[in-house]
């Protein structure tokens, strides 16, 4: 499956920090950033987790939930959210299975070596459930929630 602005949004139920099943639908009538990630707590994934906590009151402004998604487990997440106050949800997806689906999971080049691992990228998916934007490669994890919020800003002024 590819994504594709204008179409619906793969639809997922995946577990959070606390045991919990989020769905996808569950949003209905809100934005969704739903941001890919490779792993808690190293450094440019926490700089774009900070990044959405610090953009936080404005993100919600625009009627705009965050969900972080990486293959990290429940207790990892636990910690990581803990360590940095994250006010958003994050969630595990061990076996790839909705990266996959997002085109979050695949072949990537990490240090001039080609490999198979979590694409940092990031859906916006409207208040129907149709996505709005995509970026399918994050290359500056610090820079990106900012320009996420600057899309959502624009979308909702349309």
């Amino acid at each position: 499956m590819s994504i594709e602005v204008g179409k619906a949004a793969p639809s997922f139920t995946l577990v959070d920090t606390d045991g919990n099943n989020v769905s996808l639908e569950s949003f209905k009538g809100k934005n969704v950033v739903v941001y890919f990630y490779p792993r808690d707590d190293t450094p440019g994934c926490t700089k774009e987790a900070c990044g959405f906590r610090d953009l936080w009151d404005e993100i919600q402004d625009n009627n705009t939930v965050v969900l972080g998604i990486s293959p990290d487990n429940e207790k990892a997440h636990r910690k990581f959210v803990d360590k940095y106050q994250l006010p958003f949800t994050l969630l595990c997806d061990p076996d790839h299975s909705v990266m996959k689906n997002y085109g979050a999971y695949g072949e990537k080049t990490m240090y001039g070596k080609k490999m198979l691992g979590v694409i940092r990228s990031t859906v916006v998916v409207g208040t129907d459930g149709s996505v709005l934007k995509h970026w399918k490669r994050v290359s500056r994890a610090a820079d990106h929630p900012e320009k996420v919020l600057e899309f959502i800003q624009t979308a909702n002024q349309n």
